[in-house]
Order: C-alpha cells, then sequence, then structure tokens
C-alpha cells in the first residue's frame, strides 16, 4: 500500500519536473531575460509538492489504520490515478495554451469549457495534427496509469501504537507543503512571482494549480448588474465619461471607451520621479487638520508645506482596495479587489504600466511586510512593476513586528532607493506601502511619547507620524527633493463602522502632495482617491494615453468620491449620497459631515449616475479593455 503512495508521489513530480523543463527549455529566451532559470523550478519545487500533498494527504494519513482492507486499496487506487491523470492531461494542454494566451491554463480554460461545441469545431478544423498528438500520448498516459496504480494488495496492519505516529507524521508533513511556509500566510501563485512577465511567472506554477487556483479565484467575481441593475453599455459609457469630463472614444479598439489622451500641467526637460506613499489605516480621525484627533503633528506640518485634501474619501476599506484606487486608477466594484481576480493578473492598466511604455520609468513596489500577501507581489509585477523589494529584502532593518518591518525601516529603504534613482538615466516611480499602524500595534520603543497602553492604535499612529516626519526631513535634504513629486495618502481608515448605510466620516483619509515643484495650497474640494493617480501624471510631465476616469486635480473639479461597503455602493457628489444596495431601489440622503444624513427625494439623474459608475468597473473588466493603449 505504502509502495502505491510512493508511486503517485514520485511520478507526478516526475510529470511536473519534466513539462517544466521543456516549457523553459522553449521559453529559454524569455526566462533568461528576466534572470529566472533558478527561481522556475526552486519555485516550481515548492508548488508542486503543494499540489501533491493537496492529493495525497488523506490517503497517508488513512493508510496506517486501513492498509489492509481491499476496498480502500481500490479507491485509493482509482483516487491516485484519477488526479494523476488530471495533472498530466493539463501539462499536455498547456503548451497549445501558452502559445495561444501566453500564460499556462486559466480561468480562460474553464470559460471555453462552456462552449463545447464552438471549443471542439476549432480544435478539429485548426488544430488537428496537435489535438492528434496529444490524444496519443494521453492515451498511453492513460494505459501507463492503470499499470502504475492497479493490482496492489492489501497489507498487514503494523503495531497499533505505531499507527498514530505514522498518522501524524503523514499529516505534519502534508500540512507543511500544503502551506509551503513556515510564514504566516500561506503559499500562492505571488509567492514564486519574480519577474514581470506573467507567462515566466506561470511556469514556476504546475498546470493544475494553476487552473485549480483560477476556478477558486472566480467565486469572488460578481456580476454588478445582477446586483445593481442593467443599462446600456453605450448610456454606461457616455455617462461615465460625461461626469470625468472626456469625450467617448470612437475608435477605442480593445481599450475601454474611456480611453484619452491626457495632457500634463508641467513640462521639463524629462519628467520628473513619482513616491506614493500609502499610509495603513490612517484615517482622518487621527488627523488634527482634518477635525480628528492631536495625534499627527508631523502629518499636519505636511500639509502646510504641500498641497493638501482635507476632502478626499478612500474608495473602500481593505488595503488592496486603496492600491487598486492609486496604483491603477480603478474604482471600486462589489466583487474582490482586481489584486486578487484572475482576468487582472497581467495586462491590466496601472501608472507603471503605462509610465513604462511611454516614458521608460522604473517602477517599483516597496512594502516593510511580504509581497505576496493579498497578491500584491504578483498584481504588480504581472502589470508593469518591474522590481518588489518587500521585507526580507531589506538592508540592515532594525525591528521587526507581526506584519512586518516597521515604518521607519520602510522609510530607510525609500531614502536608498531614491538615492540610487538619481544615478539613473531614467525616471522612476515608486509605490510604498506602510505597514506599522495596525494591530497588534508593534513598533519601536522609545521613539514617541505614548499615553496609556503602549499598544494601542492612538500610539501606533503617533509612531506612523513620527516615521513620516523623520522621512521628510531626511528628503528635504537629498538632491531627489526638487526632481521628484511625493503623495501622502492613506489606503483607508483603521475602524469603519457605525450605524449608517455607509459610514463616511471613515472614509475620510488624508491626502496631500509634496516636492521641490509643489506650490503649498489648502484643497477644500471633494475628491476620491482615483483622482490621485491622473495628477500625478499631469504633476509628473508625464503626458499619458490611458482608460483612466480619474480627474487631474490640477485642471478639474471632481466634486465627486466613490466607494464600496460590503455590498453597498455609494457615490457622494457634493452634499448628496447616492446608496445602491442588492435587490432594493436606491436611497439618497444630504450628508453634512460628520455624520449627518437626511433622507432626500431621489433623484433620477443621480441614480443613474451612480449606476453608471457602480457597472462601468466590471464592465471593463470583464470585457478585458481596462488596458494600456497600445501605441502605434
Amino acid at each position: 500500500m505504502r509502495y502505491q503512495l510512493l508511486t503517485f508521489v514520485l511520478t507526478l513530480f516526475l510529470v511536473f519536473f519534466v513539462s517544466r523543463i521543456l516549457l523553459v527549455l522553449w521559453q529559454r529566451k524569455r526566462v533568461a531575460a528576466a534572470d529566472g532559470f533558478a527561481r522556475v523550478f526552486l519555485g516550481g519545487l515548492r508548488m508542486d509538492l503543494n499540489q501533491i500533498a493537496t492529493y495525497a494527504v488523506l490517503p497517508a494519513v488513512l493508510t496506517p489504520w486501513l492498509q489492509e482492507r481491499q476496498w480502500f486499496v481500490t479507491v485509493t487506487g482509482i483516487w491516485f490515478g484519477v488526479w494523476w491523470l488530471g495533472c498530466v492531461f493539463m501539462e499536455i494542454c498547456t503548451p497549445q495554451f501558452i502559445d495561444e494566451y501566453d500564460s499556462r491554463p486559466n480561468r480562460l480554460f474553464v470559460e471555453y469549457l462552456k462552449h463545447p461545441k464552438e471549443v471542439c469545431g476549432m480544435l478539429w478544423r485548426g488544430y488537428k495534427k496537435v489535438l492528434a498528438a496529444g490524444l496519443l500520448v494521453f492515451a498511453v498516459m492513460i494505459v501507463l496509469a492503470l499499470h502504475l496504480f492497479s493490482g496492489y494488495m492489501p497489507t498487514p496492519l503494523g503495531p497499533w501504537w505505531l499507527r498514530p505516529i505514522e498518522s501524524l507524521v503523514y499529516a505534519g508533513a502534508g500540512f507543511l507543503m500544503i502551506r509551503g511556509t513556515l510564514k504566516k500566510r500561506p503559499i500562492n501563485p505571488s509567492t514564486v512571482a519574480f519577474a514581470g512577465d506573467g507567462m515566466v511567472n506561470s511556469l514556476a506554477l504546475n498546470s493544475m494549480y494553476s487552473l485549480q487556483y483560477a476556478i477558486y479565484a472566480m467565486k469572488y467575481e460578481m456580476s454588478a448588474e445582477d446586483v445593481y441593475g442593467k443599462m446600456p453599455a453605450e448610456q454606461m459609457n457616455r455617462i461615465v465619461c460625461e461626469q470625468a469630463g472626456i469625450e467617448v472614444a470612437t475608435d477605442p479598439g480593445k481599450c475601454a471607451a474611456t480611453r484619452h489622451v491626457q495632457p500634463v500641467t508641467c513640462n521639463g526637460a524629462r519628467p520628473l520621479n513619482i513616491v506614493l506613499i500609502v499610509q495603513e489605516s490612517l484615517g482622518a480621525q487621527y488627523v488634527q487638520t482634518l477635525g480628528g484627533q492631536p495625534l499627527t503633528p508631523n502629518l499636519d506640518a505636511l500639509y502646510d508645506q504641500g498641497w493638501g485634501f482635507t476632502r478626499a474619501y478612500a474608495t473602500g476599506t481593505r488595503s488592496v482596495r486603496g492600491l487598486e484606487a492609486l496604483s491603477a486608477g480603478f474604482p471600486p466594484t462589489i466583487t474582490q479587489s482586481v489584486f486578487k481576480l484572475p482576468g487582472a493578473q497581467s495586462g491590466f492598466f496601472t501608472i507603471a504600466d503605462v509610465l513604462g511604455q511611454h516614458h521608460g520609468y522604473h517602477s517599483r513596489f516597496l512594502y516593510g511586510g511580504e509581497a505576496h500577501f493579498d497578491n500584491m507581489k504578483g498584481f504588480f509585477l504581472g502589470n508593469g512593476f518591474r522590481e518588489v523589494v518587500d521585507g526580507p529584502q531589506f538592508k540592515d532593518p532594525a525591528f521587526l513586528g507581526t506584519w512586518g518591518y516597521c515604518d521607519e525601516d520602510m522609510f530607510n529603504q525609500l531614502d536608498r532607493l531614491l538615492q540610487e534613482d538619481q544615478t539613473r538615466s531614467e525616471p522612476a516611480l515608486t509605490l510604498a506601502f506602510s505597514v506599522s499602524n495596525h494591530s497588534p500595534w508593534e513598533y519601536p520603543q522609545g521613539c514617541i511619547e505614548t499615553t496609556g497602553n503602549p499598544a494601542s492604535v492612538e500610539n501606533t499612529v503617533r509612531y506612523a507620524d513620527y516615521a513620516i516626519g523623520r522621512f521628510f526631513d531626511t528628503a528635504k535634504t537629498r538632491e531627489y527633493w526638487d526632481n521628484t513629486v511625493f503623495v501622502v495618502v492613506a489606503d483607508h481608515d483603521s475602524r469603519v463602522f457605525g450605524a449608517d448605510l455607509i459610514p463616511l466620516r471613515h472614509f475620510h483619509i488624508p491626502a496631500v502632495i509634496l516636492g521641490g515643484t509643489i506650490t503649498p495650497r489648502r484643497d477644500d474640494r471633494l475628491i476620491s482617491q482615483i483622482d490621485l493617480a491622473p495628477t500625478l501624471l499631469s504633476l509628473a510631465g508625464a503626458a499619458c494615453e490611458h482608460p483612466m476616469i480619474g480627474q487631474d486635480l490640477t485642471r478639474q473639479t471632481p466634486d465627486r468620491a466613490i466607494m464600496q461597503y460590503g455590498d453597498r455602493y455609494g457615490y457622494l457628489q457634493g452634499d448628496r449620497l447616492t446608496v445602491l444596495e442588492p435587490h432594493l431601489d436606491p436611497r439618497q440622503f444630504r450628508y453634512t459631515a460628520p455624520e449627518t444624513f437626511e433622507p432626500i427625494s431621489p433623484d433620477e439623474t443621480l441614480i443613474q449616475l451612480a449606476r453608471a459608475h457602480a457597472l462601468w468597473p466590471f464592465s471593463v473588466y470583464r470585457d478585458k479593455s481596462y488596458t494600456v493603449p497600445k501605441q502605434p
């Protein structure tokens, strides 16, 4: 019986290994360009062990207790044979899928299964030789599987005292292989991602894992139309474009109808560097300048030294929701963030991608924690970011907490990288994401004067503010200060709660733009996180063509904010809040900050405006049209 288990583990590992060798040899130029030969195979080892253990751990744990029973031996052989053939089949399909879609089998593989007639017809008409060769190899594999996993006989049980030990050993080993790491977060595709080439990253997976992960991720895709009601695409695009102050593209190609050329406010010999500093959970409730507690004197000072927005609103309540708005200018949806959706793992618009293609920017993501959390690393590398620098790569860090290295360590790395950028011939984009302001509220002691329990959100905010101030005191003395545009903005508030349909006071966040070229001023206009990316392009002097619907705040006044709160969608225009809820009539309120909501009679124009913006993001995601426009 143990031979049956060993045969499954070794032969399936051999299948994955040989398949990966052949794929790497085929794609060796792209793998070499990413310096990825060792990383593909080391990452592949981890993913293969994960996949094999997923199928083998249950039979292994039960074997010491049931190996003397013929039915168990037979069922185990069928179980192993089915999964072994499934994995072999997926590896056989992989070369042609890569040739067509430049990736291992993913959600498209599943979507095509919904149309068997059309797919079979396509395969028969266009790929007869490939199909015949694949079927022949698979037929041979079926014969081999029958030989490998049938004909085993029951074996006597071992000593009673040994059985629980064996089961625990199998369970422990299986758990470690499935989890793939001893760190806080289990393995996922982002763990083994290392290159800006999504196809090369996919080689470190195996195709059954790639397919199963895509199926798992698809459960988070929910059509906004099924929840908030339908609207003709032409009307939706017209409303969204009108609000954004752009014309509907008459010939957008494969890009969204919002495709447009954005002029810039600042012009120089070369575009400026851009640094997006995203502060974890730093809501307006902690910032005295914004009517909150007096916990952030350094950030308050930056409001006097830069372009400070007093009515900026987050798009959601999760970090990846804020990151998608800031890095991609993408509005919120009822689905999970695009960071986790399978259709956005490559070819999805980000400012890194468009800046790289149009102006040669070197783009990086800097994070004090582990960048594979929430699939951040995979999303960024697949969509234009050339480099990911996370906690394990930090040089000389001083303090490691539960979520990663402290904000001072992150800012020290940022300062070092920005100084290195001064030696480059091309401009740089850096998105730096802090981690300290997160439960369990850990930070280096002795930096700040605490009040009450040191491990509290208030004291951690004080520390986060201290780290911000310390960095900018240093930055103003550096050479990069005069050729860099900085923005400090929160991803979301730390505690979003309240009896209101959408507790707007907890979406209120700080946002301030700084740099040697920025004129200090206080800005009381109503804005959203999605407006910051277009504004930074303008301030940096980086003219681009893109599909973003956020507005350049140097030229326009959006007077609206957009947010998703669970399954409720909020559209705030001026002082009127429109709330869309699943399968319910829209509701409207007159909002007076911080938390007064007066019900008002529905305005159909505003309802249509809100619905169009609620539907548009999922529409362009589904159509794969939220992309960087291809240059002629």
